[in-house]
């Protein structure tokens, strides 16, 4: 008998993910974290459209929209001369852009919407040590009131940052090094004229033509910037040496975090136009490294986050994978802790992502290395420049080759749309029977279980073809203990009284064709949506029997 399904160690942007969602999918879970009091720092504050996503799935995008603020671009200066604007547009079907959010803030939305669900932060408590067992894990917990509690879990997910105790305790390789550069980071005001919403980098050059001087200013909101600036001669902002790289994350350098006056000078220098700094909230030095963990698992153990790669702090990628970390693991602890599928679902988050944490730190290293690179990258026009938009969007992450999509390799080769183990984009102008406005698909996909979508053509949308794909969702709930949610989704050609209203799965017409353009479905097709909205495979002609085998690789 074990007192928790999970521990959850570590209450940022990822452990908190981690918890609302085991909530959300019917797990016990307890969320401590060593700090008497969250963290009141900007520190990361880049959130992809992807992330975005996450939330939507969630049910906390709204309360992220309110407070995030749009980040359209990047303004460029080289030795003072502008170079050529950096857009971070997408096409108009990605249903969310680019954002800016203190984590101070994210880490406050997700505490709330966590309590919501009725489970606490438990603070101060720290992780002192874990017992593997096997049945279960016994973890030491400290309290603040010196009181020592055993607690025994299922499992142990360490969110807890680039020191992770727990991956330490689960014998986790943790390889990887330091970049040179040292870096100045500061939270501020400033009174320019600059475009809202747009960031801006300055550098100038030495006589080499290599970068000798940077400044980069993020928007937070109505003149509050964040700042990051190149730090002379390896020197801590007091003066001291940092020869000895700190392996932490952003923001938790060993050197003292520049005042306003050298804030100040490094303005003077680099700001496109004269700019005043005040009102500084924080600030703080750091040298940033990259790692990445050998494993995401180990038995019972598991790390997420911060705990199982640090990477430099380009594009904002760290949290927003460690966020998808968190809820790719979810869903999956889920099924296994009630008994619906077997341990083996597990393995499938290291296979899922390790090579995504893979592929980030891989890339960010690049670019902190070619930094010097200064307005010639891959986001300044054409194809690669598209390419590379997607990629930093996160939009571009799949498992192709994961274990639960292996057995739809035949199914690969599809004509178009999104191929089994890639993401399922959204679409508009879905029309039901009982509601007089258009519909998301993503207003569908909000939910804990699989999503199963029978598209219906002229020939499958009444008699013997429609009964065949009722079947298939009648079999497929089966397969999935009841965890699935069907819909018939019916060609924008198919007239409305095709298929008697009232009749289950209930149906959506794809009235605009967003669906038909985004997924390519054929007459008769099934496609199966898993509760992190990547597509579990695609089936035409979908049977009953071609379902249920295949959900039977997730579920018991």
């Amino acid at each position: 008998m074990t007192d928790t399904d999970v521990l959850v160690v570590g209450a940022g942007p990822v452990g908190l993910t981690l918890a609302a969602e085991l909530r959300r999918h019917g797990v016990d879970c307890r969320i401590v974290d060593r700090l008497a009091v969250p963290q009141p720092h900007a520190k990361a504050i880049g959130i992809v459209p992807r992330t975005l996503e996450v939330w939507d799935s969630m049910g906390l995008v709204d309360r992220v929209l309110d407070e995030a603020v749009p980040h359209l671009g990047q303004i460029v200066y080289v030795d003072g001369k502008a170079r050529p604007q950096v857009e971070l547009s997408l096409p108009p079907e990605v249903p969310y852009p680019f954002a800016t959010l203190p984590q101070s803030t994210t880490e406050r939305l997700l505490t709330e919407h966590l309590a919501g669900q009725g489970t606490e932060v438990e603070r101060p408590v720290e992780l002192r040590g874990v017992e593997v067992r096997p049945d279960a894990v016994e973890a030491v917990l400290a309290h603040p009131d010196g009181r020592t509690e055993r607690l025994s879990a299922r499992y142990v997910v360490g969110c807890d940052g680039a020191h992770s105790l727990v991956r330490k305790e689960a014998g986790l390789t943790f390889d990887g090094d330091a970049l040179p550069e040292l870096y100045m980071i500061g939270d501020v005001e400033l009174d320019w004229e600059l475009p809202a919403g747009y960031s801006m980098r300055s550098v100038n050059l030495d006589a080499n033509g290599e970068m000798d001087d940077m400044l980069v200013c993020i928007p937070m909101g109505a003149r509050r910037y964040w700042l990051s600036m190149l730090s002379s001669n390896g020197q801590a902002a007091d003066g001291r040496s940092t020869a000895t790289p700190d392996e932490g994350a952003l923001g938790s350098g060993s050197g003292k975090g520049p005042d306003l006056q050298q804030i100040q000078a490094v303005l003077d220098r680099l700001s496109p136009e004269v700019t005043t700094a005040s009102t500084m909230r924080w600030s703080s030095t750091f040298r940033t490294s990259h790692r990445l963990v050998d494993r995401y698992r180990n038995g019972r153990l598991f790390v997420a986050g911060d705990a199982a790669h640090i990477n430099p702090p380009i594009g904002g990628q760290g949290l927003n994978t460690g966020v998808q970390d968190a809820h790719n693991l979810a869903w999956k602890l889920a099924l296994v802790v009630r008994g619906l599928a077997s341990e083996e679902l597990l393995e499938t988050y290291h296979a899922e992502r390790h090579p995504v944490a893979q592929e980030m730190v891989s890339r960010t290293v690049q670019h902190a290395r070619n930094v010097r690179q200064v307005g010639s990258g891959p986001l300044n026009g054409g194809d690669q420049a598209q390419m590379m938009l997607w990629r930093q969007a996160q939009l571009l992450v799949s498992y192709p080759d994961s274990p639960l999509t292996a057995a739809q390799a035949e199914n690969r080769a599809a004509a178009a749309g999104p191929a089994p183990g890639h993401r399922a984009p959204d679409c508009r102008g879905l029309v039901s029977d009982l509601a007089a406005y258009p519909r998301r698909l993503f207003d569908l996909l909000r939910t804990p279980r699989h999503v199963l979508l029978l598209f219906a053509g002229p020939e499958h949308a009444s008699g013997r073809g429609a009964e065949q794909l009722e079947a298939c969702a009648a079999e497929a709930r089966r397969a999935a203990h009841g965890l699935l949610d069907a819909y018939f989704v019916t060609a924008a050609e198919v007239p409305q009284d095709a298929r008697p209203v009232g009749l289950r799965p209930p149906r959506v017409r794809d009235a605009a064709g967003e669906f038909r353009d985004a997924y390519a479905p054929r007459d008769g097709e099934a496609i199966l949506i898993r509760p992190d909205g990547y597509l579990s495979g695609r089936f035409h002609p979908a049977t009953p029997d071609h379902l249920a085998a295949h959900l039977r690789h997730t579920f018991a």
